[in-house]
């Protein structure tokens, strides 16, 4: 009975602070307020039984809809949920067992959650059952997964229908306000946390308190407008976060990550990407090569962004583009510098799926490695991250300066020599 106690004032607890500290409610995020509170989930245990079956059972403190699919290359589960708050320990999800070796969590789109499970071999998806725990009513999600062959698994994967990607609205500019639009890119998010160091820390988090710090700082000057392609911990496909830039016309495109080596922890220090198709060298390319991976981590299908140069006038613009941003690149780099380590090779470029709008100048800054204990108490500085996100602003501001007047209240919109060609 006391047990039963506790576990109900956990729910309690944890659907108190959904409605305590969950995050301000934006325009855009129409009638989410509107909403009754997530389902709170307190615990995930994996479980094996005989004839090749493993379960994944969920406690929940209400019911919730849920549906799985599983998909190739690599091989895996997805269990698509409501909108769920997981209140789970760090180490869920991490020890394999049975045909499952590892799964992940978080929210995928808004009033979505999903659930990504790596397979250690090929498995289909069995029965999806809920049940009612009589003795302090909270709710038990289970999801069975049975051991296939490769022939069974391939034709499970080709019935799967996931749902269709999420497209994130971008409420239109003001006619009126002609300040350079800065898009600010928190790599990774929700289902898929990056890179993950030796403490448990998640690159998604980290690379999330640093944009929001660049933001707040631009915001405090007063000459640009600011947005962020995601403003909290959920997915967004690589591909959709070069259309919310593109679609909402922005200037320049900063997308924030963080690397790690586990096998050199002694590697450490700053590097700042552009787009090209050719790679700067093989570190690079294996670098973009895993980034681009993204979409796979959180359960999705990847799309390739856009497409090819389709004319003659696409392919200057991109030229052109390409020329912004290895200048914005260069000038990021002199801002930087002084105030942090720099790699051995500071500016690289590599076929990173975010940097391939063909006209939004765009740059991916790799602040340090997760794997350097250094550089992992550096990124979680608070005065380190200040000093960082005030010289990446005087290096946007010397941008720009080149194109605009920043001393007016709405200085004129920098033109460039051919017109962005519609998406």
């Amino acid at each position: 009975m006391l047990a039963s106690h506790r576990l109900l004032r956990s729910i309690a607890l944890a659907a108190s602070l959904v409605l305590a500290s969950g995050p301000a409610v934006r325009a855009q995020d129409g009638d989410r307020a509107a909403r009754a509170p997530a389902a709170v989930a307190i615990a995930a245990e994996l479980s094996s039984g005989g004839a090749g079956i493993t379960k994944l059972t969920l406690t929940l403190s209400k019911a919730i809809d849920a549906r799985a699919f599983v998909m190739e290359r690599p091989d895996r589960a997805v269990i698509d949920l409501a909108e769920v708050n997981f209140q789970l320990g760090a180490e869920t999800g991490r020890k394999r067992e049975g045909v499952v070796s590892s799964f992940r969590y978080g929210l995928f789109a808004p009033g979505r959650s999903r659930i990504v499970v790596d397979l250690a071999q090929p498995a289909t998806v069995g029965t999806i059952e809920t049940t009612t725990r009589p003795r302090d009513g909270a709710v038990l999600l289970t999801v069975e997964f049975k051991r296939s062959d490769r022939e069974g698994f391939r034709r499970a994967a080709v019935a799967s229908d996931p749902a269709p990607q999420l497209r994130k609205a971008v409420a239109p500019s003001e006619a009126t306000d002609a300040r350079p639009l800065i898009m600010v890119d928190a790599g990774h998010g929700g289902t898929d946390p990056g890179a993950i160091a030796a403490t448990g820390v998640f690159e998604k988090d980290i690379v999330f308190g640093f944009a929001q710090a660049l933001v707040t700082r631009l915001e405090a000057g007063g000459c640009y407008r600011v947005r962020m392609t995601r403003d909290r911990d959920v997915f967004v496909p690589l591909a959709e976060r070069v259309r919310i830039a593109r679609e909402a016309k922005a200037d320049l495109f900063v997308s924030i990550h963080a690397d790690s080596i586990q096998s050199a922890p002694q590697v450490r220090g700053a590097t700042i990407y552009t787009g090209s198709e050719k790679a700067t060298d093989a570190e690079s390319a294996r670098l973009a090569e895993r980034e681009n991976r993204a979409d796979a981590a959180a359960g999705t299908e990847s799309n390739e962004g856009p497409g090819h140069v389709a004319d003659i006038l696409q392919e200057l613009t991109l030229r052109e583009t390409r020329t912004f941003s290895s200048g914005f690149a260069k000038g990021l780099m002199a801002q930087l510098g002084p105030v942090m380590e720099m790699s051995p090779k500071p500016h690289r470029e590599a076929g990173f799926m975010v940097l391939r709008s063909p006209d939004v100048p765009s740059v991916l800054v790799e602040l340090g490695y997760l794997s350097s204990k250094h550089d992992l108490d550096l990124l979680q500085s608070e005065s380190w991250r200040a000093e960082v996100t005030g010289s990446m602003a005087k290096a946007i501001d010397a941008f720009f300066g080149n194109r605009t007047s920043l001393t007016r209240p709405n200085p004129p919109r920098r033109s460039a020599a051919i017109a962005p060609v519609s998406p």
